[in-house]
């Protein structure tokens, strides 16, 4: 492979409802072990209910996932889901599994748990003979999205915000390895036990809490356990009147990093600590505008960008808020959902820039600038940025994931690898492990190594979430590798996915720097009518 780099990888997840197992790397559907055939799209149906089974899945939403937003019939939809339920014994009146809900969407219903992932703890062995990379003897820990009890109404973004907040907190200690939101937050309402959550995240402990409203007080319950023998180390309860939460929810903060002995010097601190807005409504948009972010497609981004806005005009020096906003118009962009490319790149520039003026040490916020420079191919401004975002929190998988993409165009393909394989360990689990698992591709296509560069574009083509860019890589990278049947075959689904996508669309979205390699990926994709 070139130099000595163990990676970890975990590309995808089993699900167990009995008797059925959804295996998300075969892409098969399996009935006491046995596997029960099932058509593409209908596996990708099923594999969305079973992720977001805690929610309602819309129609819309199925139609950009499923269909990757191209325009099809209510018919066509009913048939998809009449299929997914006869190949679970379900049907439209039982709904045992896919429950309607009439006019809106589908929720998977039956009690589906985290069996274990396909692929997890691969650790390749390179020829150096260097070993895996261990966490070693660093304190190692993952923050879970915390459980509501009862209706906690407007409170209920606590849940996910106060972990969110302690991840970022966690992150910028250099001694502390800590799993990103990304991953930690794929096992919402999983009922895995302490040791399969330590497997699945690679992590010695976890920090699980619950979020509950009573009367006129909100109370917080928090526990740190041992992965490796289930104990409880450290469990707490907070509360406070909901008029004075955000008091309890610094109370929170403080009390959980004292008890995990974190000392930082007070000038340190106040460089640390995340500016949030004290504006509680401002908080909780903010905070389900992520949740719709990181899904790439439409539907959720137009979703992210009016909680956003929601977000600013409760709270107009809400710093991330802004941030979220140069996210969603750099995904508009990267995405081509319009094209007005140049007015949103310049939206993109724009968000950033307010974000700085309002917290220019916030890493999200130098996230997003640097971002905003990708499309316009200035790659030197735009590792510039991301190296700030990761010095200023050292485990931030995506931003480090962007700046190994950057470095990996800009023709710096072994510190890309190094970065990129950093982020896949910190968050094995991320929604954008396709995009990490696709810069790995790219590591190998600018070294001329390509029957490598083919094995992991294979791998984030066929990753969950997966856009159709990341398709487009799997044909370049095949075609490269001398495999025309493998390049054929992605090609003709980047044609069904989006039939306008064009090789200068790929430039745009992946410009890289070494004239070699552009025309040999440029001669590659024309052999595919691209």
């Amino acid at each position: 492979m070139g130099d000595c780099t163990a990676v970890l990888y975990a590309e995808s997840m089993i699900y167990r409802f009995s008797p059925f197992e959804l295996d998300m790397a075969k892409f098969e559907l399996r009935a006491d072990g046995e596997v029960r055939p099932v058509e593409p799209q209908v596996f990708a149906l099923l594999a969305l209910l079973v992720e977001n089974r805690e929610r309602m899945v819309s129609r819309d939403e199925i139609v950009e996932k499923v269909w990757d937003g191209r325009i099809v019939s209510d018919s066509a939809i009913a048939s998809r889901i009449k299929s997914a339920r006869q190949a679970l014994g379900d049907d439209g009146t039982t709904q045992r599994f896919i429950k309607t809900i009439h006019r809106q969407g589908f929720r998977f219903v039956a009690d589906a748990k985290v069996a274990g992932t396909a692929g997890a703890a691969s650790t390749p062995m390179e020829p150096c003979g260097t070993p895996p990379a261990e966490h070693g003897s660093r304190p190692s820990i993952a923050v879970l999205p915390f459980r509501r009890l009862g209706a906690t109404g407007p409170y209920a973004a606590m849940a996910d915000a106060l972990p969110h907040e302690l991840i970022t907190e966690l992150a910028r200690l250099h001694w502390l390895f800590v799993t990103a939101r990304e991953s930690s937050f794929r096992l919402r309402g999983a009922d895995a036990d302490a040791a399969e959550i330590g497997r699945l995240l690679g992590v010695r402990y976890y920090l699980a809490g619950t979020v509950e409203t009573t009367g006129t007080r909100l109370v917080v319950t928090v526990e740190l356990t041992d992965t490796r023998d289930g104990g409880i180390v450290w469990a707490e309860q907070f509360s406070g009147a909901i008029d004075e939460v955000h008091q309890v929810r610094e109370d929170i903060r403080s009390r959980i990093l004292a008890a995990l002995e974190i000392r930082i010097p007070l000038h340190e601190a106040a460089l640390a600590r995340l500016t949030v807005t004290e504006n509680l409504d401002a908080w909780s948009a903010y905070h389900l505008g992520l949740q719709h972010m990181y899904r790439f497609n439409r539907t959720d981004n137009a979703a992210a960008t009016a909680l956003f806005q929601q977000s600013i005009a409760k709270d107009p020096g809400f710093a991330r808020a802004h941030a979220g906003l140069s996210f969603v118009h750099f995904q508009t962009a990267f995405m081509h959902y319009t094209e007005d490319l140049a007015g949103e790149i310049e939206l993109s520039r724009r968000f950033a820039l307010r974000g700085l003026e309002l917290d220019p040490i916030d890493p999200f916020v130098n996230f997003a600038m640097g971002r905003s420079f990708w499309l316009e191919g200035d790659l030197g401004s735009s590792l510039a940025w991301l190296e700030r975002a990761t010095s200023i929190s050292p485990n931030y998988a995506q931003g480090i994931y962007a700046r190994g993409w950057t470095e990996t165009l800009a023709d710096h393909s072994l510190e890309g690898r190094r970065h990129v394989d950093l982020a896949m360990r910190l968050s094995p689990l991320d929604p954008l492990y396709y995009a990490m698992l696709g810069t790995r591709a790219f590591t190998h296509m600018m070294r001329g190594e390509d029957a490598e560069a083919a094995e992991w574009a294979e791998r984030a083509a066929r990753s969950p979430g997966a856009h159709v860019l990341i398709a487009m890589i799997a044909v370049a990278a095949h075609a490269l590798a001398g495999d025309g049947l493998r390049a054929a075959s992605w090609a003709v689904q980047v044609r069904s996915r989006n039939p306008a996508l064009t090789r200068d669309d790929f430039f745009r979205a992946f410009p890289m720097q070494s004239a070699t390699t552009r025309e040999r990926v440029a001669q590659a994709l024309a052999r595919f009518g691209f």
